[in-house]
């Protein structure tokens, strides 16, 4: 990290779900950064405020849709009005779903697509806007195994996690040279979720606590890549559970 940002500034997570973008969000607030965590649907976002705020941290929650441009301008702006400057954006909309592809509408292709490429764009977009005159700041994608490869049923979602990493790479190699660390990282294997456990609670049983990735331990990833000095910048990583294949 860049040794003028002394002061901790603003962490933002689009996309702060209940497994990944939380344990994100957490992560910086305890280093001393403000978070401030956005989805679809703010009241969601409470039950990770009091939790952060409960700690001593320093948290805020907005109702966004990232697909939409007019809304994540807003936002960034509104974040930098209020909460102070932003020096970290972690992108973790998901959009995972399974359809054979004959049963793959064009409606149904185009949504996972905004969620996952288009969604991305934008909030990168609009990052760069607040970070660049500054001439630093750290923007996070997160990809998944079906970033790098297609599978049965997951047309949709791996042809938006594909143009994402490819977005990420543009993105790295245009901003990199003008202070912003672009990085992609690819979660590879089973998130530790209630859904994980509800739904796949035989594979779960297989694997045991070693086979399925804990959302605080790539929390620690995404802090380290953050951290990371400018002459030794990872553009991509990947994190899989030791006995996952691949």
């Amino acid at each position: 990290m860049d040794d003028a940002m002394t002061t901790p500034g603003v962490c933002c997570v689009i996309g702060a779900g209940d497994a990944t973008g939380s344990a994100v969000a957490r992560r910086f607030a305890r280093a001393g950064y403000t978070v401030c965590v956005a989805r679809r649907t703010e009241a969601a976002l409470q039950p990770l405020i009091d939790q952060i705020v409960a700690r001593g941290g320093r948290a805020r929650a907005y109702g966004l849709d990232a697909r939409r441009e007019d809304q994540v301008a807003r936002f960034f702006n509104q974040v930098e009005a209020e909460a102070g400057l932003v020096e970290v954006v972690v992108f973790n909309v998901g959009g995972n779903v399974r359809f054979p592809v004959l049963e793959t509408t064009a409606q149904k292709y185009f949504k996972v697509w905004e969620m996952c490429a288009l969604a991305g764009f934008v909030v990168g977009r609009e990052a760069a806007r607040v970070m660049l005159p500054r001439g630093r700041g750290t923007l996070l994608f997160t990809g998944a195994t079906a970033s790098l490869r297609g599978g049965a049923g997951f047309a949709a979602f791996a042809g938006g996690k594909a143009a994402l990493r490819a977005l990420a790479q543009s993105m790295a190699r245009e901003l990199g040279p003008k202070g912003l660390h672009v990085a992609h990282v690819v979660i590879d294997g089973l998130i530790d979720t209630a859904f994980a456990r509800e739904h796949f609670a035989q594979r779960v049983a297989e694997v045991g606590p070693d086979g399925i990735l804990n959302p605080e331990h790539i929390a620690e990833t995404y802090w380290w890549l953050h951290q990371q000095p400018r002459d030794a910048w990872t553009f991509e990583l990947d994190l899989r559970p030791s006995v996952e294949r691949w």
